[in-house]
């Protein structure tokens, strides 16, 4: 669509006269209101006074009293994500200690010797000569033994009650 002269002075007069972009668009046809808008903006015609009425403030009406009881509720402000959470009473129950697993010299493995029979826990740092794996019998569908197993998965809330408390 091409802004004729003929075109951009009916759009001048219709904007002067207070039309609004959409009653211009629909008044000149085969364009958008999106355009009138454009078109007025790059032209810099200037932009109309607002009605008297809209500036002055109405005054409220006032409210009927309600017989609604509302309770007070703590508020918290922020972010929440991180707020101390209710102290809840549970027994809590005592951790076991821990027993150390003391894997004989036969049964570890290097990682050349791994394979899916073996338990893959890794011992110790990988950058010494002492590393090793476990290399013990696996568990059904997991790649650790039964011990190795129990310390690599736990169950979440067992996970949640070691956490420290925040506060």
């Amino acid at each position: 669509m091409n802004w004729t002269d003929e075109r951009v002075e009916t759009l001048k007069k219709l904007w002067a006269d207070g039309l609004s972009a959409s009653q211009i668009a629909a008044e000149l046809g085969g364009i958008t209101r999106n355009a009138v808008i454009g078109k007025v903006h790059r032209l810099g015609l200037s932009g109309r006074a607002k009605a008297p009425s809209s500036s002055v403030p109405r005054p409220r009406k006032p409210r009927a009293p309600t017989q609604m009881f509302r309770s007070s509720r703590p508020m918290m402000r922020g972010n929440t994500a991180l707020a101390a959470m209710p102290n809840y009473d549970y027994d809590v129950e005592p951790e076991p200690e821990p027993i150390e697993n003391i894997i004989p010299i036969g049964q570890r493995c290097s990682l050349l010797e791994l394979d899916q029979d073996k338990c893959h826990w890794p011992i110790g740092d990988p950058g010494q000569p002492d590393f090793y794996f476990c290399g013990g019998k696996t568990a059904t569908s997991t790649p650790y033994c039964g011990y190795h197993g129990r310390v690599a998965y736990q169950p979440p809330a067992a996970r949640r009650d070691r956490r420290p408390q925040r506060s």
